[in-house]
């Protein structure tokens, strides 16, 4: 059993990622870290690739179709799975995230901070703007990890997806936000593996040159994968579905499910 953090960077276009992300990439150089590239599920937007990543299922199968879907999932996702083995979960994320799991519709005063051992997300720290700093963000889930000690953790950033619908894909202002999350990241990664953690740092899709996402172009779709940790084969051969992730990360955790997952990634 190991404990896990699952960083899902908003709308980070793996074309950006292989190389914006110095720290991480540094990483990978020096065989600490492995990267991969996923292709999201469609459509390639945010609450229903949440709910892909972290069910195991389809947007099409789950249902959560588009953004405006406002209801609590129908799914078993990795905090319930997490929960009923007894496990502690935490989540520094936009609300979405909540009201997938939690309670729907959010209400910022009940919600915001929450704890509350009975919730699939039993400790959380929501954001419902935008462009809520990264940088507080970080702060939230390290405060989340040190106070609640959680078995799961998820770290939901949402400014490099703020800066592609701001500017798209090619500006300067969205590759230095990906460059920004990743520097703020290496003050946090050391101490997260020194704790025993095993990260996995994804996206939910890409951001095109619209300013937007959806549809099935490469830049919409293609996502990257880092992980981090003793736990990880560090195969480069691996293929990783996004299907895979919640499996992978309820196998990391050492549950049982029915999840599908890419054994390849795991030792």
């Amino acid at each position: 059993m190991h404990k896990v953090i699952l960083i899902i960077i908003d709308g980070l276009a793996h074309e950006v990622a292989r190389h914006s992300l110095g720290y991480l990439l540094a990483m990978t150089e020096a065989e600490r870290a492995t990267a991969y590239k996923l292709q999201c599920e469609l459509p390639s937007l945010s609450r229903p690739l949440y709910e892909t990543i972290l069910t195991g299922t389809r947007p099409v199968d789950h249902g959560v179709v588009h953004n405006e879907v406002v209801r609590l999932s129908n799914e078993t996702s990795v905090f319930h799975l997490a929960r009923q083995a007894g496990l502690t979960t935490a989540a520094a994320a936009y609300h979405w995230v909540s009201e997938l799991y939690n309670r729907a519709p959010y209400d910022a005063l009940r919600d915001r901070f929450t704890s509350d051992k009975s919730l699939p997300i039993q400790h959380g720290a929501f954001y419902h703007l935008d462009h809520y700093p990264d940088s507080h963000l970080l702060l939230d889930a390290e405060w989340l990890r040190q106070s609640a000690d959680p078995d799961l953790l998820l770290i939901h950033p949402m400014n490099v997806d703020d800066a592609g619908h701001k500017f798209g894909l090619d500006s300067s202002q969205y590759r230095n936000s990906a460059r920004h999350f990743d520097l703020l990241l290496a003050d946090y990664v050391p101490r997260w593996l020194e704790a025993g953690y095993q990260l996995l740092i994804t996206s939910d899709h890409g951001m095109n040159r619209d300013r937007s996402h959806g549809g099935n172009l490469p830049e919409e779709r293609e996502v990257p994968l880092f992980v981090l940790g003793s736990a990880f084969s560090h195969n480069p051969q691996a293929h990783p579905r996004q299907t895979e992730l919640c499996g992978t990360v309820a196998s990391l955790l050492g549950i049982a499910h029915d999840k599908p997952l890419c054994r390849e990634l795991l030792r």
